[in-house]
């Protein structure tokens, strides 16, 4: 057993500090609350994350996760846990991915953006507040996640991403999500992951459209829909189109379901078709890229 620090090894303690509850559909679960997780943590000197881990380990659920497990189970929401997410972007797409990953319980999030909440941003970045204009969205998103679930790490990456710098920053995800919105700097993070082998999940918006595809190395991906002479320039179809907040929304939480996926291996992701909502007509199309 683990023994962290003198005194009770943690399973002693997690089992002490727990409390068995009965679900809806009569199933018997012990469960342990924030204020014991936080004492665990601070009893044996270890993280929030590393607190919630060894709980899942004993079979004990925290609490906020308990709507969780009837979809992912313990062992789902352990490998959610342990995971590493990377957002590209902290807008429109990225800030709904970032609050939607921090609430599934995802263990570590890199977040990506080198730009200032403007005042433009409101409408639809769920992270923006009036009080946050002219700040940097990852501090602004960084903070945004500690408030909801301080059991998160956060990296916090305040840069441009370019094709030399992109490789280091998300090398250790076991996902990357589009959170941008130009087809340049999704090409460049496209292709950083093919070659790092880590599975992009493609999001975009354009009004009242969407899109989304999964793209694992060596599927058919970004030039497959564009191709090699679309036009990049430095924004996106949505400068002109509009970006309502609904839009933003319904696409990051698709994006979020296919991180899920992946992670947690269960359902089946997105992949080598794309998926076009158009939410003016209330359509759903899907194109087959094989």
């Amino acid at each position: 057993m683990l023994n962290l620090a003198k005194g009770q090894p943690v399973d002693i303690l997690i089992r002490k500090l727990c409390k068995s509850l009965v679900t809806p559909d009569k199933k018997k679960m012990r469960v342990i609350d924030l204020q014991s997780v936080r004492l665990i943590s601070s009893k044996k000197k270890v993280t929030r994350r590393e607190a919630e881990t060894f709980c899942l380990e004993n079979n004990v659920v925290p609490i906020r996760y308990l709507r969780n497990i009837g979809t992912i189970g313990i062992e789902g929401q352990l490998k959610l846990l342990r995971s590493t997410v990377a957002v590209c972007g902290a807008g429109g797409l990225g800030g709904t991915i970032i609050e939607l990953l921090a609430r599934q319980g995802i263990g570590h999030l890199v977040i990506i953006d080198n730009d200032k909440f403007a005042e433009n941003n409101l409408n639809r970045q769920i992270i923006a507040t009036e009080s946050d204009l002219r700040k940097s969205k990852v501090k602004i998103a960084a903070a945004r996640v500690k408030k909801i679930n301080s059991a998160v790490v956060i990296s916090a990456v305040n840069k441009t991403i370019n094709s030399k710098n992109i490789k280091e920053i998300i090398m250790d995800a076991s996902v990357v999500l589009d959170g941008l919105d130009n087809l340049k700097t999704r090409r460049i993070v496209a292709r950083a992951c093919d070659e790092l082998e880590i599975p992009f999940v493609h999001g975009a918006i354009a009004g009242f459209s969407g899109e989304l595809m999964t793209i694992f190395p060596g599927d058919k991906g970004l030039n497959d829909i564009w191709g090699l002479s679309a036009d990049e320039n430095g924004c996106g179809i949505e400068t002109y189109t509009g970006n309502p907040a609904a839009t933003a929304a319904v696409i990051a939480a698709w994006e979020v379901q296919e991180a899920i996926k992946i992670i947690t291996g269960i359902g089946t992701p997105v992949r080598n078709r794309l998926i076009f909502l158009d939410f003016a007509e209330g359509t759903f199309d899907e194109i087959s890229l094989l």
